[in-house]
């Protein structure tokens, strides 16, 4: 195992994401920009794969579309319906890496995020990874723009982009 900054290198092999364990948080703006909103969305499911040597590692993830939270069930129904993530037809959103390599003192993610059937690029940045045991656990961040997914309802009133951070827990298969 290396390190860089409180970036642990883990050892090669299989990991399983543990979805309850883990969080998924956003922030982003609505009412043209004055007010804040926060909420969470669930993971299904999701896997670490580390290989040797690590830039050939991989991240998959599926994160159940409908459990957004922002603690307005107002505002929930109407990002699950068809104006947002049109949930019914698409119930999950995924991600896959396509690679992993050095970003100054850290690691990024690049990878394919899918919303609503489209497809496009997602960096995510690795703010630390630390291996406890059979234990893996990562802080990341990284930033969505809804418009290059095609969700472009309601421009002004709600926010472009969200702010994403990712708490993950995963065990060694």
């Amino acid at each position: 195992m290396t390190a860089s900054s409180t970036i642990e290198i883990p050892a090669a092999g299989a990991y399983r994401i543990d979805a309850a364990g883990s969080r998924l948080s956003f922030t982003t703006r609505h009412f043209f920009g004055l007010g804040p909103v926060r909420g969470t969305f669930r993971l299904r499911e999701g896997r670490v794969t580390v290989a040797d040597p690590v830039t050939s590692s991989a991240v998959a993830a599926t994160i159940d579309a409908a459990s957004i939270d922002t603690g307005n069930a107002t505002r929930d129904r109407t990002v699950r319906s068809g104006q947002y993530l049109e949930t019914e037809r698409h119930p999950d959103i995924t991600f896959a890496s396509t690679t992993i390599e050095r970003d100054g003192a850290g690691w990024v993610l690049r990878g394919t995020l899918t919303v609503r059937g489209t497809n496009g690029p997602l960096d995510v940045h690795v703010d630390s990874a630390v291996t406890e045991g059979p234990r893996l656990r990562v802080r990341a961040h990284s930033r969505v723009d809804r418009y290059a997914f095609g969700v472009t309802a309601m421009k002004g009133m709600t926010g472009r982009h969200l702010d994403l951070e990712l708490e993950l827990v995963a065990e060694r298969a």
